[in-house]
């Protein structure tokens, strides 16, 4: 009990949370405890993620405590290294349990990735009210075997192969707010970055790590670049930018970077978008309301970003090129986004249908209004 708060016969509200592996799961989590700590300010949190996984370090960074678990996911790669994993499942469970029970939430919050399942799983065998957000989709296995328990199951598209229809609350991806309060306008961004006004400007970005995909195509591509008179900001990732900063001679028009911190300027100065079809990226491109060219990354578990690419290209609010295709269909598909602008103005009005700038805090209105 907290003693210090106002309401002090009142206990604060305890919340659990679970996700992680890759950053699309652990930054929606974070967002939503971020919502419910901005209206409970005294409320508890406590985290349970997967060890030698990126949560261990992204939670704490953000304030949050974090508990980790030992748990895999199944390779699918190699089927023999599979052998310990019920060990490995056991073992993760009884601790998920012990974890629980010590800390007695009120509700649990599971956004995917290995830990959530254990975790989510447990709280639903105590009898603790539990909650899915599903970035994708395609709901990821985690997920998709816990939501017989869930009271409700939110989702970024109206659709979600997997889980029982009547659960399904179609409110977004909890973004960084940062984007949504920083879109600003086109000619204003390009200033800021240094670009011309006057000129047509793409955006490329293939995810912290880079995309070699994208990466080659513009390698291929810098001449006809260079003939339309298109600027480029081009984010190349860790992979590739060493060797394709010494071995390019760039003119001006073409900004090499290898990550850009300041993406809603990045986003506002850009009038088409290059980018993979990650959840999130998804979810932040849809907020900006930029025409956009997706490049699926083909090796996403269960190819949900394919999936994810799909549920746009239906509603005609972006393109699709595969990654098996680019040599023959990028540059194509590229100039007719950018030399009609009624396609691109079309494109950006069909966005609007997944933009959920508010996600976070309608995540938690529906929360508060279940328990």
């Amino acid at each position: 009990m907290n003693n210090q708060s106002a309401n002090s016969h009142k206990p604060a509200i305890r919340v659990l949370l679970s996700g992680g592996g890759t950053g699309g799961h652990i930054f929606p989590a974070i967002a939503i405890a971020d919502e419910i700590k901005k209206r409970f300010p005294d409320a508890e949190f406590l985290f349970i993620g997967a060890n030698g996984k990126m949560e261990m370090e992204k939670v704490p960074q953000a304030g949050y405590k974090i508990e980790g678990i030992d748990i895999a996911g199944i390779n699918r790669g190699n089927i023999l290294s599979n052998l310990g994993l019920p060990f490995k499942i056991l073992k993760s469970l009884s601790k998920a349990k012990k974890i629980i029970k010590n800390f007695a939430p009120d509700f649990a919050v599971g956004t995917g990735g290995f830990a959530s399942g254990p975790a989510l799983y447990e709280a639903s065998k105590l009898g603790i009210p539990i909650f899915i957000q599903e970035q994708n989709a395609h709901a990821g296995l985690t997920n998709k075997i816990v939501s017989k328990k869930a009271r409700a199951v939110f989702t970024a598209y109206p659709k979600v192969d997997g889980f029982p229809t009547d659960k399904i609350h179609f409110l977004g991806n909890p973004i960084r707010s940062t984007i949504v309060s920083g879109i600003q306008d086109t000619a204003q961004a390009k200033e800021k970055m240094g670009l011309d006004k006057g000129k047509l400007t793409i955006l490329s970005v293939g995810g912290s790590l880079g995309s070699r995909t994208l990466n080659n195509a513009w390698k291929e591509n810098l001449e006809n670049l260079n003939k339309k008179g298109y600027q480029l900001i081009w984010q190349t990732g860790k992979l590739d930018y060493a060797e394709l900063s010494s071995s390019l001679q760039l003119p001006a028009s073409i900004q090499l970077k290898e990550f850009i911190k300041d993406m809603e300027t990045a986003y506002s100065a850009a009038d088409v978008i290059v980018s993979r079809a990650g959840a999130i990226a998804i979810s932040e491109l849809a907020v900006a309301q930029k025409p956009v060219l997706l490049v699926p990354f083909p090796f996403a578990a269960e190819d949900h970003q394919t999936k994810n690419a799909m549920n746009l290209v239906e509603k005609n609010a972006a393109r699709m090129v595969k990654d098996s295709e680019m040599q023959e269909k990028f540059w194509n598909t590229l100039s007719e986004i950018c030399e009609n602008e009624n396609i691109r103005k079309e494109m950006s009005q069909n966005l609007q249908y997944f933009a959920k700038p508010n996600a976070a805090k309608e995540i938690v209105d529906e929360i508060l209004k279940a328990m």
